[in-house]
């Protein structure tokens, strides 16, 4: 199994504030769409009411504290290690959000997709600081501000060393 995390971050690491997104990047959506399509994504449950609904394409397994809590369209489970139990060994599994999940998933995560948005922003929710000496860059580009996209930004990838 490829444990991938998937974020979008600020340059300061911020990636949210009032459990929202700080900017809206049609690009890097697409990117999103694009790569977790056809795949299992674990995501905590405040990211997943930021959302609002299950993504589409995809295998949602939603992690909470709430005892019993069902939500139509996703599994529910109380822990990461839950979570990743129940997916396909031979799969490539993504981990979408939050700061809490992604700080407990660093550790057994094999490959980052990271993007970082141009500047520094107001935020109240940030991404753990990742360590450069267990990381090594395995491709990156970078678009500029375009007709769809107001701010510049990078999509890289990172795999562990």
């Amino acid at each position: 199994m490829i444990v991938s995390i998937i974020v979008a971050i600020a340059e300061n690491n911020g990636i949210g504030k009032n459990n929202q997104l700080l900017w809206h990047l049609p690009g890097d959506l697409k990117h999103f769409k694009d790569t977790t399509s056809g795949h299992t994504v674990i995501m905590g449950r405040k990211t997943f009411d930021s959302v609002g609904k299950p993504l589409p394409k995809r295998r949602n397994l939603v992690i909470t504290r709430t005892a019993g809590l069902e939500i139509p369209g996703v599994e529910v489970v109380n822990t990461l290690e839950e979570a990743i139990a129940l997916c396909d060994p031979d799969e490539e599994v993504f981990i979408v959000g939050g700061a809490q999940i992604y700080k407990m998933a660093m550790d057994i995560t094999d490959k980052i997709y990271l993007t970082v948005v141009k500047g520094h922003f107001d935020a109240d929710t940030f991404f753990p600081a990742i360590d450069p000496d267990n990381w090594k860059e395995e491709s990156s580009n970078s678009y500029g501000p375009d007709e769809k996209n107001n701010i510049g930004y990078t999509i890289s990838t990172l795999v562990r060393k």
